[in-house]
């Protein structure tokens, strides 16, 4: 009985005879030659082509844009204010305010999914173009101030930013904006990342800088460039234009 060391080079020196005559060697298979000599199938698993890698950071990158652009000045950013100026403990308040976005975001873009394979691409269509035309309207509409609360917090300063922030998001300009971008993209993990980056970028300042770092921007400046950015969604939506 040969060795396996001695049916590997059998096997070798036959596929060079192949290549040498002219012929196709498989190599995924003469690759495949692993100990005991004997032939294994390798079934080679496909990476992301250029065409879907450049789909999920177009995703990603234009999810974090419009979000960042929408949550300054919004309610949940002056919740995180609010919540800053009480606990005077950052790092909870922004690992509180990470965990709601992340749940939240999740759940919504998960239902932008279900209705993206649920619903004819027309319909879709028209659809994510209301949403995206409503919500740039909607950024028009300031925000009240959050109510700060007398009461002393029963879960401490992480409890109570995940779940006041969780709650006072539901319904916000920026969930719907994740169940919109999330339907029109069909890449739920870029979009909840994407949406989740934009939310910190707008909140963390606001929690590490307090007041001063809110009055520096202007709001009205700020939200018509992220309706004027949501208009832009709309109108690519309803051209099928593709970024």
């Amino acid at each position: 009985m040969r060795s396996a060391w001695a049916s590997g080079l059998h096997l070798r020196s036959r596929t060079d005879e192949k290549r040498g005559a002219g012929y196709e060697v498989n190599t995924f298979k003469q690759n495949a030659l692993i100990h005991d000599g004997y032939e294994r199938t390798w079934h080679a698993t496909p990476g992301l082509c250029g065409t879907q890698t450049k789909g999920v950071m177009e995703a990603f990158l234009v999810s974090a844009g419009v979000v960042a652009l929408a949550e300054i000045g919004d309610k949940t950013q002056l919740l995180a204010l609010v919540l800053a100026a009480r606990f005077r403990a950052p790092v909870p308040v922004i690992c509180g305010i990470l965990t709601a976005t992340l749940a939240n975001h999740f759940a919504a873009g998960a239902v932008g999914t279900l209705l993206a394979a649920t619903i004819s691409a027309a319909l879709m269509r028209y659809l994510l173009a209301a949403s995206f035309l409503a919500t740039a309207v909607w950024m028009l509409i300031p925000d009240r101030p959050a109510a700060a609360g007398e009461r002393p917090a029963r879960f401490g300063a992480y409890g109570t930013s995940v779940i006041s922030f969780f709650l006072l998001e539901i319904g916000d300009k920026t969930q719907i904006a994740t169940v919109a971008l999330a339907a029109k993209y069909h890449a739920l993990a870029a979009v909840v990342a994407g949406t989740t980056l934009g939310m910190m970028l707008a909140d963390v300042p606001v929690v590490l800088l307090g007041e001063a770092a809110a009055k520096r921007l202007s709001l009205k400046w700020v939200h018509g460039a992220a309706a004027a950015a949501f208009v832009v969604l709309a109108l690519l939506v309803l051209l099928g234009v593709r970024l």
